[in-house]
């Protein structure tokens, strides 16, 4: 669950990060598919951390 929240954020994150570096669509996507993955695996990491220590 937590890997799909960040997935999400990090997506946001990086739409609005291209945004403000006035980047076209293209850049905007590309930003946000990869802060997705970077946050998504950060994610999925932190959810098998957590299952473990439980």
């Amino acid at each position: 669950m937590i890997g799909l929240v960040l997935t999400f954020l990090g997506g946001i994150w990086g739409w609005r990060l291209a945004a403000k570096r006035n980047g076209n669509r293209a850049d905007k996507l590309q930003y946000m598919v990869v802060y997705g993955l970077i946050f998504g695996l950060v994610g999925l990491f932190l959810g098998v951390l957590v299952d473990r220590m439980v």
